[in-house]
C-alpha cells in the first residue's frame, strides 16, 4: 500500500518536476548533476516560502508604515486640539483673574462702605441716647411745672375765695393792720403771671417733646434704612468667603474658632453694644440688630485672616498652562502608572513663584526626584510645595506672607522640561490643589 503510494507519488512528481540532469564542462572533463523530482519540489516550495514571506513581511511592514503615519497625524491634531484647549482655559484663566480683581475692588468699597455706615450708626445711636436724655430732662421739667402750676391754682382759688366772702374783713384787716388793697391786687396778678407762665412753658415743653418725638421716629427710619443695607452687605460679603471654605472642605466653626483664639484682643468698633443710657444690659431690638451686624462683620474679618492663612491663591501669576493634574497618571520617565500628587504649571525659565498663603519656609534645598524644592507650613495643617525651581529665594524659618516671591521656575530634579509641580498636602497627605485655586475663583 505505502509502495502504491509511493509510485503514485512520484509519478505526479515526475509530470510536474520531470528529472533533469545539470551539466557541468570544464576544459578537461564534462560532469552532471542530476536532480531528481523531489529535490526539485523542495527547492521549489523553499523558494515558494521565502517569496511569500517576503511579500507578507512587506506588506505588514506597508501597513504599520500606514498606520504610523495616521497615528501621527491623529496624534498631532489632538495635539493641536489640546493646544487650542489650553489656550481658551488660559483666557477663561486670564478672564477669571480680571473678574477677581474687579470682584476684589467691589469688596473693598463695600467694606469701605460699611464702615462709613457703621459710623453713621454709632454716631445715631448716640444721638438719640442724648434725645432720650433730653426728653427725661424736659419730662421731669414738665413734672415739676405741672406740679408747680397746681400748687399756685391752689393758691390763688383760696386768695380769690378770700376776697369774694370776706371783702369787709379785708377792708377791716387792712385798716388795721395798714395794709392797702392794692398790695393784694398786685398779688393776685403776679400770681396769675406766673401761672401764664407755667402753662406756657408746660406747652413750650409739650412741643418740643412732640418735635424730638418725630426726629426719634426719623432717626429710628433712617436706623432701619441703615441695619437693611448693612444686613444685605454682610450676607453678600460673608456667603462666598463661607462658600469657598466649604468647597475646599475646610470645616468652617473650627477654622474660625482657631483663628479668633489667635486674635482674641477685645476692643474697638466691632466690640457689640452692651450698654443703654441707664448704664444697665440692653435688650433692645435695634440693640440685638446692631449686635447681630457686628457679629457678622466680626466673622468677615476672620475669614478674609483665615483666607490669607489658607493656599487659595494662584503659585504663577504669568502667562502659563496646566500640563498636568492631579491623580493617577502615566510617569514620564518609566512609562508606569503611578499617583501625581499635585498640579504642573508650565512656563519659561525664571518666571516668578510665589506663596498661595501666609506661612514659614521650613524646608529650602535640594530634594531628590524633586529638584530645588521649598516647603511652607500653614496654618490648620497644611502645607503647601513648589518643586523643581531653579532658584530659591527664601530661608528656612523665614516667615511669608501671600504673594511673597520665593523662587524661580525651573527644570531641577526629575523632570522631562521646565515646570513648577505644586502640591498641597493636608495632615501630611497630598490633596488636589484645584480644589483651593478654584473655590476662590469668585471670591479673590
Amino acid at each position: 500500500m505505502r509502495t502504491r503510494l509511493a509510485i503514485k507519488l512520484h509519478a505526479v512528481l515526475e509530470h510536474y518536476f520531470p528529472e533533469r540532469r545539470l551539466f557541468l564542462k570544464s576544459d578537461t572533463d564534462t560532469r552532471f548533476i542530476r536532480l531528481k523530482s523531489s529535490t526539485q519540489f523542495f527547492a521549489f516550495a523553499g523558494g515558494a516560502l521565502v517569496v511569500s514571506w517576503a511579500i507578507v513581511a512587506t506588506a505588514i511592514i506597508l501597513m504599520d508604515s500606514i498606520g504610523s503615519g495616521n497615528f501621527r497625524e491623529q496624534a498631532k491634531r489632538d495635539q493641536r486640539t489640546y493646544e487650542a484647549r489650553l489656550n481658551d482655559l488660559s483666557g477663561q484663566r486670564d478672564m477669571r483673574a480680571d473678574e477677581a480683581v474687579a470682584a476684589q475692588e467691589r469688596f473693598n468699597a463695600a467694606l469701605d462702605q460699611i464702615s462709613i455706615m457703621q459710623s453713621q450708626l454709632l454716631d445715631s445711636q448716640t444721638r438719640r441716647r442724648e434725645l432720650e436724655t433730653g426728653i427725661e430732662v424736659i419730662q421731669a421739667t414738665l413734672r415739676d411745672t405741672m406740679k408747680d402750676r397746681r400748687s399756685i391754682e391752689t393758691q390763688l382759688a383760696e386768695l380769690e375765695s378770700q376776697i369774694q366772702d370776706g371783702g369787709t374783713a379785708v377792708a377791716a384787716a387792712g385798716a388795721t393792720t395798714g395794709a392797702p388793697v392794692d398790695f393784694l391786687a398786685d398779688a393776685l396778678a403776679r400770681t396769675a403771671a406766673e401761672r401764664d407762665k407755667v402753662i406756657a412753658d408746660a406747652e413750650d415743653a409739650l412741643l418740643r417733646a412732640d418735635e424730638m418725638e418725630a426726629q426719634i421716629s426719623a432717626m429710628e427710619d433712617k436706623n432701619d434704612q441703615i441695619f437693611r443695607q448693612l444686613e444685605e452687605a454682610m450676607s453678600v460679603s460673608v456667603s462666598p468667603l463661607d462658600k469657598m471654605f466649604r468647597a475646599a472642605g475646610m470645616p468652617t466653626d473650627r477654622i474660625i474658632e482657631q483663628v479668633r483664639r489667635g486674635y482674641s484682643g477685645q476692643g474697638g468698633p466691632l466690640t457689640p453694644l452692651t450698654f443703654s443710657t441707664r448704664g444697665q444690659e440692653s435688650v433692645s431690638a435695634d440693640t440685638r440688630r446692631a449686635n447681630r451686624i457686628l457679629n457678622q462683620m466680626d466673622r468677615l474679618n476672620l475669614y478674609r485672616i483665615a483666607a490669607q492663612k489658607a493656599p487659595f491663591a494662584n503659585p504663577v501669576k504669568d502667562a502659563f498652562r496646566f500640563t498636568s493634574a492631579f491623580g493617577p497618571r502615566r510617569d514620564p520617565k518609566t512609562g508606569g502608572r503611578r499617583l501625581h500628587k499635585g498640579v504642573d504649571f508650565a512656563a519659561s525659565s525664571g518666571t516668578p513663584i510665589y506663596s498661595t498663603a501666609d506661612g514659614v519656609v521650613v524646608h529650602a534645598g535640594w530634594s531628590s526626584g524633586y529638584g530645588r524644592l521649598v516647603k511652607i507650613q500653614h496654618e490648620f495643617g497644611i502645607e503647601t510645595r513648589y518643586a523643581h525651581l531653579s532658584r530659591l529665594r527664601v530661608k528656612v524659618g523665614q516667615r511669608v506672607s501671600r504673594g511673597d516671591r520665593i523662587g524661580d521656575m525651573g527644570a531641577s530634579g526629575r523632570v522631562t522640561g521646565v515646570h513648577l509641580h505644586y502640591e498641597v498636602r493636608v495632615g501630611g497627605k497630598a490633596v488636589n490643589p484645584m480644589i483651593y485655586i478654584k473655590a476662590a475663583n469668585d471670591v479673590f
